[in-house]
């Protein structure tokens, strides 16, 4: 009996470590336009997106160049088809981007960041305007 429950609880924790793994994010992407990510608002530009640790949902997104850097919480989202390419997608406000999805090839699993209190506001104010979405492609690294 205990050596059956020793397996059962290997093999739980085998499948949790991947499933953590699956969530870790690491794209590299030309955001040709500025942009907020939470409550920061960020500078058009080169960026790395990377998952802070496996054990949470929060994302650094840093400028390669300069001191531009956003933390962010994100909750899992899935597709029911794979991701033809990395991507960013930014929801779209008259001339406010925000940080909506990151996708990764391959995977039909990515990430949706918690709509921040400015980007709320910003929808409110724009209510008459329907918000689009912009893609921009992105790459692992």
């Amino acid at each position: 009996m205990k050596r059956q429950a020793l397996s059962i609880l290997s093999m739980l924790s085998l499948f949790l470590m991947g499933s953590a793994a699956a969530q870790t994010v690491r794209v590299r992407a030309i955001v040709p336009f500025n942009f907020t990510v939470g409550n920061e608002a960020l500078p058009a530009g080169e960026y790395d997106i990377t998952s802070i640790s496996a054990n949470t949902p929060a994302l650094l997104v840093k400028a390669r160049e300069g001191n531009a850097s956003s933390i962010v919480n994100s909750n899992s989202a899935q597709k029911t088809n794979s991701a033809q390419r990395s991507k960013l997608v930014f929801n779209v406000y008259g001339s406010h981007y925000f940080l909506a999805e990151i996708w990764t090839q391959g995977s039909d699993l990515g990430r949706r960041m918690v709509k921040s209190g400015r980007e709320k506001e910003v929808a409110k104010e724009l209510a008459m305007q329907r918000a689009k979405r912009v893609e921009v492609v992105a790459s692992l690294y």
